[in-house]
């Protein structure tokens, strides 16, 4: 009760020193928020020849919070330690919980809710991608001038050739089409007997170029024969979404050396894993300053989402883990190093989302944004490069109309503002609102990796209070989500779920459709690629204007 008393004293201590319990600035609608974006400043060094930089984002996949050396993690990762220590931390920043939405999100500039990728993942048998109506970070980039490469794994959606990275603004493309798949083969199975290779040179099967190298190196290699025949006096962006750390867990023998002493198996492949990644990353800063891109770039790392424990991540000390809405499932590793920054080593507790990394990239590459794309990004480099104050000041984490509905949830709940029965997440200044079912919320320590473990992480778990389906934090006061505090701030509450009704409006369909038989590689050589052709579409067009024909025929007749 004293921890109780203590933080919601906190919480109320914080809200009225920053003057958060202004109502005026907890009505500002979605369609309101523009006011506060900065505008299209000039990047560094605009205007001279060749000043625009050389743009590197590093996405990996699956990576805790914990898991970096400088979030206290036993894993080693001095690449990423010296980085970051010399850029900028990232220690407010937030993705989507799960593959497709953040990748989504960071190459749209728009919420999920925005493109219709708001229920799950794009899944390998479904005929579905991210909307081609959507411009992609890329393609902006190709309009000013950049040369464009993606080496890794796509995960927006490949079942029509419309849908393939290059189709969608990167002049070379070297990786997977899918979600995960085997290090070394490649192959991946979505169920039974629906299996095929993945590994991809541009439109076409990469037979040729795969030697059974481990991914994580081979995607590194690729990299580097990128920079090596690319002139450095000519803007490149290079978007490297490493396979790491996903499962399966799979790492060289070598990069187990250092963790024999790690009892847990998952988490000793992980940490294989993540070792091997941070030498990858090492090998990719060399190769900047090799070829001539380094003092012109910046270097953008990030995770995609929360770790899975059950693989091996950990996310300690926040709550959950990836595909949930807690903490631990949004709140990611980034930070950004270039000699191009002002502020050097140091921290930005400013918030951020992986939808701001569009609009900002594009203002430094000296692009210009169209008045009609409607962006839920901001452009926040000033805020990491000079510390200046975010023009942010809250994220939709999501809605989901389609997931599993929470059985206690109403409208009643919601105060007849919103039916807590959906799942949906969202965060204005301090404070954070949940709805619906959020997913596995547990805490998981670090010594649920070790033998002696399941006794504390019993410890931890959560007894849930029956038919709960709203819960309340101050993130800035309770970052771990301890104390859940919807009872005590019931105005609060409903200004929240005001806000999630105003963006629910502007919510486009959900695309989620049902699986193809069409897409079995079986079909496709062996392959898992587009299936979807233009041909048969036609055919069907032809076919049912040729039935209309014979109907107005026998009209006439008759």
């Amino acid at each position: 009760m004293l921890a109780l008393g203590l933080l919601a004293g906190l919480s109320v201590l914080s809200l009225l020193t920053y003057g958060y319990l202004s109502w005026d600035s907890l009505r500002l609608g979605p369609g309101q928020k523009e006011a506060t974006r900065s505008g299209l400043g000039e990047g560094p060094g605009a205007g001279d020849p060749g000043s625009q930089p050389h743009i590197v984002f590093i996405l990996a996949d699956d990576q805790g919070f914990r898991d970096v050396g400088y979030h206290g993690s036993e894993i080693r990762t001095p690449t990423l330690d010296k980085l970051a220590a010399e850029g900028v931390k990232l220690e407010n920043y937030y993705v989507q919980p799960m593959c497709t939405p953040s990748r989504s999100q960071f190459i749209t500039g728009k919420y999920q809710i925005h493109t219709g990728l708001q229920h799950s993942i794009i899944r390998p048998t479904q005929p579905n991608c991210l909307p081609l109506d959507n411009v992609t970070l890329p393609q902006k980039l190709k309009e000013v001038g950049y040369s464009t490469h993606m080496v890794g794994k796509w995960h927006l959606g490949f079942y029509r050739r419309e849908c393939m990275p290059t189709q969608r603004g990167f002049d070379t493309f070297f990786g997977s089409l899918l979600g995960s798949g085997d290090y070394y083969t490649h192959f991946k199975c979505d169920s039974p007997g629906i299996c095929g290779y993945d590994l991809y040179e541009n439109d076409n099967a990469a037979w040729d170029h795969d030697n059974g190298i481990y991914s994580t190196q081979m995607y590194t290699q690729k990299v580097q024969q990128i920079l090596a025949s690319h002139n450095p006096r000519k803007p490149i962006f290079l978007y490297i979404a490493y396979q790491a750390v996903h499962s399966p867990l799979q790492a060289p023998g070598k990069y187990f050396e250092h963790y024999r002493s790690i009892n847990n198996i998952n988490r000793r492949r992980y940490a294989a894993m993540l070792a091997c990644l941070d030498e990858a990353i090492n090998n990719v800063t060399l190769a900047l300053k090799k070829y001539g891109y380094y003092e012109n770039s910046i270097i953008i790392y990030s995770s995609d989402n929360g770790g899975q424990p059950m693989a091996g991540g950990s996310n300690w000390p926040l709550r959950g883990s990836k595909g949930t809405y807690w903490e631990g499932g949004i709140r990611a590793v980034g930070f950004v190093h270039s000699p191009l920054l002002k502020n050097k080593g140091s921290v930005c507790k400013e918030l951020v989302h992986i939808t701001d990394w569009f609009p900002t990239l594009i203002t430094l590459a000296e692009g210009q944004i169209d008045e009609d794309i409607q962006l839920d990004g901001y452009d926040i480099w000033e805020t990491i490069s000079e510390g200046r104050r975010s023009p942010r000041v809250d994220i939709l984490h999501n809605i989901d109309p389609i997931y599993t509905k929470a059985k206690n949830g109403s409208w009643e709940a919601g105060y007849g503002i919103w039916n807590t029965a959906i799942q949906s997440a969202i965060r204005v200044n301090h404070w954070k609102l949940l709805t619906g079912n959020p997913g596995y919320s547990d805490w998981v320590p670090p010594q649920a990796f070790s033998n002696a473990g399941p006794n504390r992480w019993h410890n931890e778990r959560v007894s849930w209070s029956a038919g709960k389906t709203v819960w309340l934090f101050n993130i800035t006061a309770d970052p771990y989500e301890r104390v859940d505090l919807s009872t005590r701030y019931p105005d609060v509450v409903k200004q929240l779920l005001r806000r999630l009704s105003q963006f629910n409006k502007t919510a486009v369909p959900v695309r989620y459709p049902p699986k193809d038989p069409r897409s079995n590689p079986k079909l496709n050589g062996g392959v898992w690629g587009p299936w979807f052709k233009e041909e048969e579409k036609k055919k069907k067009s032809d076919k049912s204007k040729g039935s209309n024909k014979q109907k107005k025929n026998k009209d006439k007749k008759k």
